[in-house]
């Protein structure tokens, strides 16, 4: 089992947003399990939270910009790229300013930093995405493509083609995780001439200057435009290098532009929210066909986990039966209704019940066409995830669990009697002063029948 990983400790960084031109302080800070890429506003009121979600994604000129209920968060790429690089699962990225600092155009400082508040696991199985067939997504406007296949592996090969004599074909490939740091991390954004000039135009890259983005010269540059990037970079003296870089820059490699777009394709996928075990290939990849390719996946990967059933043997021994969940449960029949745990983590449990025509709802609930109840679903799952939270107190038979909170509950199919239902609920966030919120599944006849998003609070018998 890999388990999920975090920071240590929290660090910061402050550098300018390339679009904005405002100074920025970033500090990453330890989350805890399933929490995700999550960013927040601290300069807002009430500091509001935005998931690293490809859902959020409203805009992909000059960058990935995300949006939930009017709070932005400009060009999270590059970080983005770096946590994923760090066999990173969980960070908080707290921001004072909707744009994510550019420092010099690549994801290099931010792998620095990580490294610098340290890495450690915590205790919940990683949930990554084994890919099983090719799934691809192709933006008929530009001819761009990117697709994913079966592999032992997460790997990342992207394709580029910029139709331009400075730079033409190019091809960067990671083989591995473990090779971002020092194969990817470095590689730095980079501009047309022509594209720059229009942004200058157009007030777009403030925060721009020569030593965060390669600038590719890709015409003839005039007097007056010779000029005009000179007082936008603050510089005496601006020239072309023979590779047709503008100023005084040196690649770090010959094929620095596709690996920064591989890089690019790093962080978009991030978006996606699950690890992917499966290759990439990314054909004249940007922001735009990233991704949507991961809003594709993602969704793919929602429906798959959401029909996943599964599976336990129910002829092994039970890691408690009736009588140990007596001992920890305050409910009794007619109100109990579990009959065996089966697995249980810090994180999750796995419980089971035999429904039969003898149950004492079925008397008066449809006698004639005999349905369990969906509350009583419900309450099984609570019960289920009781035992969770009653397992973190040394003393659980003087506790009683109470519902707090029930959200989207769901009700996919009839449970009937000769049923055998199985109860999975996993932590949503970690268990803390006895309140236990938890994602809760109910499974039978190889389907998921019922779902729910569950609160409860044990507290002391009086």
């Amino acid at each position: 089992m890999v388990k999920q990983k975090t920071i240590k400790n929290e660090i910061s960084l402050t550098g300018v947003g390339l679009h904005t031109g405002k100074e920025v302080t970033m500090t990453f800070k330890p989350a805890p399990i399933n929490n995700g890429f999550t960013f927040v506003r601290v300069d807002l009121q009430g500091q509001p939270i935005i998931e690293a979600d490809a859902n959020y994604v409203v805009n992909t000129q000059r960058g990935t910009n995300l949006e939930k209920l009017g709070v932005k968060i400009q060009t999270p790429e590059h970080v983005l790229a770096a946590l994923v690089g760090c066999d990173l699962d969980n960070v908080i990225i707290e921001l004072n300013a909707s744009e994510l600092p550019i420092m010099d155009g690549s994801s290099k400082y931010f792998v620095e930093a990580i490294e610098k508040a340290g890495i450690e696991e915590q205790e919940a199985k990683r949930n990554v995405y084994v890919v099983k067939e090719v799934i691809s997504f192709t933006d008929e406007t530009t001819g761009s493509e990117i697709l994913v296949m079966p592999s032992d592996d997460y790997q990342v090969t992207a394709m580029v083609d910029f139709g331009t004599k400075v730079l033409g074909t190019q091809n960067a490939t990671m083989k591995s995780i473990a090779d971002f740091k020092y194969e990817i991390s470095n590689s730095r954004t980079f501009s047309f001439l022509h594209e720059l000039e229009s942004l200058l135009e157009h007030g777009l890259i403030k925060g721009g200057d020569l030593n965060n983005a390669i600038v590719y010269v890709d015409k003839e540059i005039s007097e007056s435009t010779m000029e005009n990037l000179k007082k936008a970079f603050g510089k005496e003296k601006i020239s072309v290098k023979p590779n047709g870089v503008l100023d005084n820059l040196t690649l770090h490699y010959p094929n620095e532009a596709a690996r920064h777009k591989l890089l690019d394709v790093v962080g978009d996928l991030a978006l996606i929210g699950v690890r992917i075990q499966g290759k990439i290939i990314a054909n004249k990849p940007g922001h735009f066909v990233n991704t949507q390719f991961a809003k594709k996946l993602a969704k793919i990967i929602k429906i798959e986990q959401r029909n996943h059933v599964p599976v336990y043997d129910l002829n092994q021994e039970p890691l408690m039966d009736i009588h140990k969940i007596m001992a920890v449960l305050p409910h009794r029949p007619p109100f109990l209704l579990i009959d065996r745990i089966i697995e249980m983590s810090e994180s999750h449990v796995v419980g089971m019940k035999n429904v039969t025509m003898n149950e004492n709802f079925f008397v008066g609930h449809f006698p004639d066409a005999p349905v369990m109840p969906g509350v009583l679903i419900v309450e099984a799952m609570a019960q289920t995830g009781g035992i969770l939270v009653l397992s973190t107190v040394p003393d659980p038979e003087n506790y009683l669990t109470y519902f707090m909170k029930i959200d989207n509950v769901k009700f996919k199919h009839k449970v009937l009697p000769g049923d055998t239902l199985i109860f999975k609920c996993d932590l949503i966030s970690p268990i803390r002063r006895g309140i236990c919120h938890m994602q809760a599944n109910a499974y039978a006849n190889g389907k998921l029948v019922a779902e729910a998003e569950l609160m409860a609070q044990i507290a002391k018998k009086q």
